[in-house]
């Protein structure tokens, strides 16, 4: 069972703990494909056939992305956008995804316990990203809980942030290996 990891990052190498990660990822190039949006489509337009096809040769999809502004990247949305189609991903005949495990690896720069109902910003990350797990829903898709990392803005404050980051990253591995 194969996982294609759809990664949505607009500045990727800057990115400490999505750089982590998919270094962890790698170490398993027989359970992961890792799918860079930005490197595939620099100009933003987006191949859907290409898409839809990787898709159709995983057996799990997991969308990683930071968060914005308490939202995905944009690319992330025009990939849902275009690639989700009626008559593929839902509608009449839509079941490519029906079944099919999908998941979030999300990594946000507040801290969790900013991400709360008491917390500074009032609403937890899974709240925020709701919208997801209705599009899971709509389409069918075996939706699983979210992975995320809290903090990332702050890391070069954190005296333990490298030994957090890489222990994120092999909880990440492992949370992809048990979809």
């Amino acid at each position: 069972m194969k996982t294609l990891v759809i990664v949505v990052h607009p500045t990727i190498e800057n990115s400490v703990v999505n750089q982590r990660w998919l270094q962890e990822l790698s170490l398993y190039p027989e359970q992961f494909t890792i799918h860079n949006l930005h490197q595939a489509y620099p100009d933003g337009n987006i191949d859907v056939a290409k898409e839809q096809a990787l898709v159709e040769a995983h057996d799990n999809v997991v969308l990683q992305f930071p968060m914005y502004w308490f939202n995905c990247p944009p690319l992330m949305k025009k990939w849902l956008d275009e690639v989700l189609t009626y008559g593929w991903a839902y509608g009449t005949g839509g079941v490519a995804f029906k079944g099919r495990k999908v998941a979030l690896g999300v990594t946000a720069g507040i801290n969790e316990p900013d991400f709360a109902p008491e917390g500074k910003w009032g609403y937890t990350l899974a709240q925020l990203l709701a919208p997801f797990e209705v599009t899971f829903n709509y389409i069918q898709a075996e939706g699983r809980q979210l992975f995320a990392f809290y903090g990332a803005e702050h890391g070069d404050a954190e005296p333990a942030y490298t030994e957090r980051v890489g222990q994120s990253a092999v909880e990440y591995a492992r949370f992809l290996l048990e979809l």
